[in-house]
């Protein structure tokens, strides 16, 4: 027969899975959709300028560049994600200005609980490293050494799965948001340990309804560009008589820009259609990219907050 805590535990998952459900709605989430569009571009931006000065040997530039880029991409995805979690809280959200202050504020707490997870995995690994050192024959003997080798290495690949699925299920996806959600860094640092160690499964199958629900809005996004972009290609062919073959019209909205018409052999005569047809593909291609991932965002969130609702009134009991 279920106990209480069991039945409670079944109610906060089922819970959070309907809410992950409805973590679609982050699409109409603009303020969030506006701040993470800006991000993708300018970190793209940067980074193609890394590039350009790197093919001119400019390294320091290149690197201020990439410095840059990885600094836009960082603040304005957290940004982001204080926007989506007001929606996820169901509270209004608050204007972008107000996000991009309170992320540069609070985002640093992100770097600092990642820093000591870091720090902890350092540990252990020097300790998985340390005992297969004492297993070496010279160190232990012939029969000792052998017989430690045969416990560390069953034991460190079970430890080692543990914490890789509770750094890649608890610790990255849910430090962030619980950042967003105002939580200092130590607090949240002992939370999520506490997840890992005794809400781990629960943590990585919600998780992992996250990423398949992230990854079928792409993949939905996918076929309106590829099926859609056909289309208009096609008929591109024949109305405007565009001749270049239809692959090439639809490389824009997969991230291809200008600079292909020099490998690809526009004629001519069509240079400027196909330039016209990358550039507005370029403008269609990161909104592609953007959705999945707020709808990502917003479904760590919302895991985040039903998690942190279930052990509020533990908490409560306890104190």
């Amino acid at each position: 027969m279920p106990t209480h805590s069991s039945r409670e535990l079944s109610r906060t998952s089922l819970h959070a899975l309907g809410a992950i459900l409805a973590s679609v709605d982050a699409v109409r989430n603009l303020r969030a959709l506006y701040v993470l569009l800006a991000t993708f571009a300018a970190s793209g931006l940067m980074m193609s300028m890394a590039r350009s000065a790197l093919a001119r040997e400019s390294g320091w530039l290149a690197a201020g560049e990439i410095a840059a880029g990885g600094f836009v991409a960082f603040y304005g995805a957290n940004a982001a994600g204080i926007l989506l979690m007001d929606q996820a809280r169901g509270e209004p959200v608050r204007e972008v200005g107000d996000a991009l202050r309170a992320a540069a504020a609070t985002a640093h707490r992100v770097l600092v609980i990642l820093l000591g997870i870091a720090g902890v995995v350092a540990l252990l690994g020097g300790a998985l490293v340390a005992l297969l050192w004492l297993s070496r024959t010279q160190v232990s003997g012939a029969v000792l050494g052998p017989a430690l080798f045969g416990v560390v290495v069953p034991v460190g690949a079970v430890v080692t799965g543990v914490v890789l699925l509770a750094l890649v299920a608890v610790v990255v996806p849910l430090a962030a948001p619980g950042v967003w959600a105002g939580r200092a860094a130590l607090p949240l640092l002992r939370q999520l340990v506490h997840w890992a160690r005794y809400r781990l499964l629960t943590v990585a199958l919600l998780m992992g309804a996250v990423s398949l629900l992230s990854g079928g809005v792409g993949a939905l996004t996918t076929f309106v560009l590829a099926a859609g972009g056909r289309v208009v290609a096609q008929l591109a062919v024949v109305v405007v008589g565009v001749d270049v073959p239809v692959q090439q019209l639809m490389a824009g909205l997969f991230g291809y820009g200008v600079r292909s018409l020099g490998t690809a052999g526009a004629p001519v005569d069509a240079a400027g259609h196909v330039a016209a047809a990358l550039i507005g593909g370029g403008v269609v291609f990161p909104l592609a990219m953007v959705l999945p991932g707020l709808v990502y965002l917003r479904g760590a969130c919302t895991v985040y907050l039903a998690l942190e609702d279930d052990a509020s009134p533990r908490a409560g009991e306890r104190t």
